[in-house]
């Protein structure tokens, strides 16, 4: 079957483009010397993250143990766990996933770490932590230096865990306006954690692996010396704001939404069947937030639950009617995944295999 005989709104998975996405990436960390353990939070497909691990990956991260869950029984056996674990009940199902494979976890505080320390002490078979470090996103981590020292040294202390490492995230990479501008942000980045480790070890706890993530700022933390791991996750599909980042463009990009035109309501607006439910509400308001492939004359101007509105450039002569149906790049390739219960991967237009979004809505 066609891409273009599916009914819509769906999403379509170029897996060409997503193996050769796969490839490049853990061509570079190779080259590198360095770990790649890709987020699949992106896709949350355990096919896809087969293919990565068939690549080099050494193993995955997932942001919920509720996605972890999913990966061990697709027969994942290493995954990070990049969130705390708080709580009896999470702490429960971490114990049943330890049964079939190794898991670490990140945190940032001594309350998360002596649950985890007694599930340790229990088992026998202590946590491995990543203590996470606040290198400027400012969502979690203490600041790198002193502080993150202070909580390590009152980690060390706690029994059940043992600190596997740093690990960091540098979201706040999304804001560089240039490349040269990403560059500083991950000199900086691997600079505060470099220091944090070698305070570590002054203080006498050696704090082995330094773990970073991003997709912007991947390729340039691979090639800084220190970094002995990295976990970006956006790069498998690709979006709108990678390419806004320069780190994609539209050939790089392998996750679509297929589209139906609906209304024709003025010679300048066109209306699809796709909303916010499909595409998430990410980035609305960006220039090309939401790109129409091969039609540059079609603009995405907002979109509402079910209906995405555009406007149509005149001037350049396109046509566009009812019944049409239009191939889109989302803004935020992450959330938009979540929004789908199932997508179709596609090679060189044709329609190869339907592939469950298994770690859908597995936000516990």
């Amino acid at each position: 079957m066609n891409v273009f005989d599916l009914d819509t709104p769906t999403l379509v998975i170029d897996l060409d483009r997503v193996e050769t996405n796969i490839t490049e990436m853990a061509q570079r960390s190779r080259e590198g010397g360095v770990r790649l353990r890709p987020h699949t939070k992106t896709h949350k497909m355990p096919e896809i993250a087969r293919l990565q691990i068939d690549a080099g990956a050494s193993g995955i991260t997932c942001a919920k143990i509720g996605e972890a869950e999913v990966m061990v029984a697709a027969g994942f056996d290493d995954i990070l766990i990049a969130y705390p674990l708080y709580g009896t009940a999470k702490l429960a199902r971490l114990a049943a996933l330890r049964e079939k494979a190794r898991i670490l976890v990140s945190l940032d505080s001594t309350e998360v770490a002596r649950g985890l320390g007694e599930l340790g002490a229990a088992s026998g078979n202590p946590v491995e932590v990543y203590v996470e470090v606040d290198t400027g996103h400012h969502r979690m981590g203490r600041p790198s230096g002193d502080p993150t020292v202070e909580l390590v040294s009152a980690l060390a202390e706690i029994p059940g865990i043992t600190i596997f490492g740093l690990l960091t995230h540098a979201g706040h990479a999304y804001g560089a306006t240039s490349l040269s501008e990403r560059d500083v942000v991950v000199d900086q980045e691997i600079a505060e954690l470099l220091t944090t480790q070698r305070l570590c070890a002054e203080a006498g706890i050696e704090v082995r692996e330094i773990s970073v993530g991003s997709t912007p700022s991947a390729r340039s933390e691979i090639s800084r010396h220190g970094v002995t791991e990295v976990r970006p996750g956006t790069y498998v599909f690709n979006d709108t704001s990678m390419i806004n980042l320069g780190v994609a463009t539209q050939e790089t990009c392998a996750a679509h939404i297929l589209a139906t035109v609906v209304s024709r309501a003025s010679a300048e607006r066109f209306v699809i069947d796709a909303g916010t439910k499909c595409f998430s509400s990410d980035g609305v308001g960006r220039p090309g937030w939401i790109q129409v492939v091969g039609r540059d004359d079609l603009t995405m101007e907002f979109i509402t639950e079910e209906h995405g509105v555009g406007t149509i450039d005149l001037s350049q002569g396109g046509t566009l009617s009812i019944g049409d149906k239009l191939e889109l790049i989302p803004s935020h390739a992450c959330a938009m995944i979540n929004l789908f219960d199932s997508a179709y991967g596609a090679r060189r237009g044709e329609i190869v295999q339907e592939l469950v979004v298994s770690g859908r809505g597995k936000v516990r």
